[in-house]
């Protein structure tokens, strides 16, 4: 195979294998890993190559002290006072965002075994969110508060990128915004703060 077809369909693999994973093997991502895959993703295309991201690695004890931290907040204050500061969804569905959402909804939680109306179920799955599935690796990003929505457009241009390179070393992934309403994680704890004007945007995990 000429080699500009061999590279044709090694990004072709890349982008048909990216799928959103929910449940992680437990084996550890070397760091050299991490960084090759974090600077080949700062390739991504940035408005005027500001690259306005940032990003968080969290492994081993500290991964553990941040989910530890997240669920003590949960368990002792609930969900009211830890939501996201800026709307990810819709304020009013409308189809067919509301349809695709609702199957993707059910269609997930029936491979969990959790049936429609099984609150408590439906609360284990969601607290699965906080312990990144499993995965050994997560990466939190952010960008400064004060930046517009074409920085927006970026991260999620960096992440796309992200995810596709990741596919390189058959590295599985899941983004996801749960993180995001925990800005502070636990408000006692130091080791998830919020960083002068820098605020969640979105997380993702690695395996």
């Amino acid at each position: 195979m000429p080699e500009n077809l061999l590279n044709a369909a090694v990004v072709d693999d890349a982008i048909n294998t990216r799928q959103s994973v929910r449940a992680f093997l437990p084996t550890p991502v070397e760091r050299v890993t991490v960084e090759e895959l974090l600077e080949l993703a700062a390739r991504s295309a940035s408005g005027s190559n500001i690259q306005p991201w940032r990003v968080r690695v969290i492994a081993g004890d500290v991964r553990e002290q941040m989910v530890k931290a997240i669920f003590d907040a949960v368990e002792r204050d609930g969900f009211k006072p830890y939501q996201r500061e800026w709307n990810y969804y819709p304020v009013n569905w409308r189809e067919p965002f509301l349809g695709r959402r609702r199957k993707i909804g059910w269609d997930m939680y029936s491979l969990l075994g959790v049936a429609k109306g099984d609150f408590e179920g439906t609360q284990r799955a969601r607290m699965r969110n906080y312990e990144f599935f499993g995965a050994p690796v997560g990466m939190i990003f952010t960008l400064d508060e004060d930046l517009e929505i074409g920085s927006w457009l970026d991260l999620g241009i960096y992440l796309g990128t992200l995810m596709i390179a990741a596919r390189g070393p058959r590295l599985a992934h899941l983004p996801a915004s749960g993180v995001c309403g925990f800005p502070q994680g636990d408000p006692a704890d130091p080791r998830y703060p919020r960083k002068g004007n820098h605020r969640l945007r979105h997380g993702t995990r690695a395996d």
